[in-house]
């Protein structure tokens, strides 16, 4: 692989360029996730970040950083230090405590760098949730928000499905998809949201968990709907208050910046004032689909 091979994609309509130093282990075979939203070199673009993939980098020296903390990811813990410079480095683990990926980041999150470690599977994960979490905070400030949440269409709109890890939201889909008509899968785990001339657009990614859609694509969000299960079906639209401490949990957040954290919830306020938030109260069955399409659907 020659020195500083670049790669270039479209993610959510962001450029995003990707470049591999020379290595006996790190190329594109470790984020095949990534080839749906590959481009060709776009002309006198800046992109919303370059991430620099070279295992010579080292952990910025103890005199140059703080430790902030270490959040449980779900899939493993993170370790975050503030650089003296504003910027941050992490170190993301797996869920066997390895250190999979060192990331350094400015404090922009637009030029930042990685270093992975280990066998294939390891670096993959480490590449894959370095990628992910430069591309939330880079596109916070351009009123987009990550979020944890599994994606359905419907006729040209997207509806969102929330909801606390093994509570359903993937099973609301798949009855979405199984027993109601004109319905696809955009993403299941990571979609992207953006606020456009006051509209909401959700877009499929590069991330969707243990189901494999990474599909480049794009709707009108209809509504974010949050799952809860309950001995009967029914739907209730959220009020203000109550839909932004539904969503907030569910968006890649760092409360320990204050410009991004603001970014952020600019955004979930700003989603709000577009999109209708419900709460779906739920059994694991079809009726249950077909009483929160009724009540959801854009028509």
């Amino acid at each position: 692989m020659a020195v500083g091979e670049t790669h270039h994609f479209r993610i959510a309509d962001f450029y995003v360029r990707l470049v591999f130093k020379e290595s006996t282990y790190n190329n594109m075979g470790l984020l095949p996730s990534l080839e749906p939203f590959r481009i060709d070199a776009p002309k006198g673009e800046e992109p919303l970040f370059q991430l620099t993939v070279d295992d010579e980098l080292s952990p910025r020296p103890q005199a140059e950083r703080e430790r902030i903390r270490t959040f449980d990811t779900g899939n493993g813990d993170t370790i975050v230090d503030l650089l003296s410079n504003g910027g941050y480095q992490y170190i993301i683990k797996n869920l066997d405590n390895a250190n999979c990926s060192l990331l350094i980041t400015d404090k922009d999150f637009m030029d930042c760098m990685c270093a992975l470690n280990g066998n294939y599977n390891m670096r993959c994960f480490g590449l894959n949730n370095a990628l992910m979490l430069v591309y939330a905070f880079a596109s916070s400030k351009q009123q987009t928000l990550l979020i944890h949440a599994s994606l359905v269409r419907q006729k040209g709109w997207g509806y969102a499905f929330i909801a606390k890890s093994g509570t359903g939201k993937s099973t609301q889909v798949s009855s979405w998809l199984r027993h109601l008509p004109d319905c696809d899968l955009m993403n299941d785990d990571n979609p992207i949201v953006r606020i456009l001339n006051g509209e909401a657009w959700v877009y499929g990614s590069p991330w969707s968990g243990k189901t494999p859609c990474y599909r480049n694509v794009k709707a009108r969000l209809g509504a974010i709907t949050r799952i809860e299960r309950d001995v009967k079906n029914s739907v209730e639209k959220l009020q203000p208050v109550e839909a932004f401490a539904s969503l907030l949990p569910a968006c890649s957040t760092m409360k320990w910046d204050k410009n991004i954290f603001n970014h952020i919830c600019n955004n979930i306020t700003l989603l709000i004032e577009t999109t209708g938030c419900f709460t779906l109260h739920c059994l694991p069955n079809r009726e249950a689909a077909e009483i929160c399409s009724q009540s959801i659907r854009i028509n």
